[in-house]
């Protein structure tokens, strides 16, 4: 595999750490796997240089571990750190839902019903990756919504830590999760901030339980 970099110009250290983030979410790249910078540049035709730099912001986003003299590790899943993010995550999403239901437009709310379709149609047809890319446009689109832009420099480290889930999921639980994520929509349509913020807690409570109940602990 040969990397290019895209049309837009997009820095190549960012095109590299879009390819191993998707190898890991797609589970090429397993949890708690080393990552060897000269086979990554073999791989992808790039030298180490963007490899090392790629590293080291997924390194800051938390998907990778970089250990002292040992090396960078893809992160593993661990249902304790995840119970704990997502007690976090509960706190600043239900505020993001809260103020997305006050401060939404029209645009908002088109963006999210073209997010919810294009999510349920990968999942429909398998594509799990392109499922989790929609999850994670779906949380972007609300954080938005919010009109709040520094809202999403605190939960974007949270959220890179559990996406992963998403793609773990089997297509029944992870239909239902898009059920939720209509719910969601349509109390934020509403202006709904109350409701907004009980089924976002609902939401997230939900995703760490079917997580608990899919993956066996000695995967995790």
């Amino acid at each position: 595999m040969t990397m290019r970099t895209p049309l837009n110009h997009k820095p190549l250290r960012e095109v590299v750490a879009d390819e191993i983030r998707r190898m890991i979410a797609s589970g090429e790249i397993e949890g708690g796997q080393r990552l060897i910078e000269d086979r990554l540049a073999e791989q992808m035709g790039v030298s180490r240089n963007p490899i090392r730099e790629a590293i080291r912001s997924l390194e800051g986003s938390g998907l990778v571990e970089v250990i002292p003299r040992r090396g960078a590790y893809a992160v593993r899943i661990d249902s304790e750190d995840l119970r704990r993010i997502q007690e976090i995550r509960e706190v600043l999403e239900a505020w993001i839902v809260e103020h997305a239901a006050l401060n939404r437009t029209d645009i908002d709310l088109q963006k999210l019903d073209a997010c919810i379709a294009e999510g349920r149609a990968a999942t429909d047809s398998g594509n799990r990756l392109q499922a989790s890319e929609m999850h994670r446009r779906f949380h972007a689109l609300l954080e938005e919504a919010s009109g709040n832009p520094y809202v999403s420099v605190a939960i974007e480290p949270l959220r890179q830590r559990t996406e992963l889930v998403f793609t773990m999921l089997d297509l029944e639980a992870a239909q239902i999760s898009w059920d939720e994520h209509q719910e969601l929509r349509d109390a934020i349509a509403a202006s709904d901030t109350t409701r907004s913020r009980t089924l976002m807690v609902g939401h997230i409570g939900s995703a760490l339980d079917r997580f608990q109940r899919q993956i066996p602990a000695t995967h995790a």
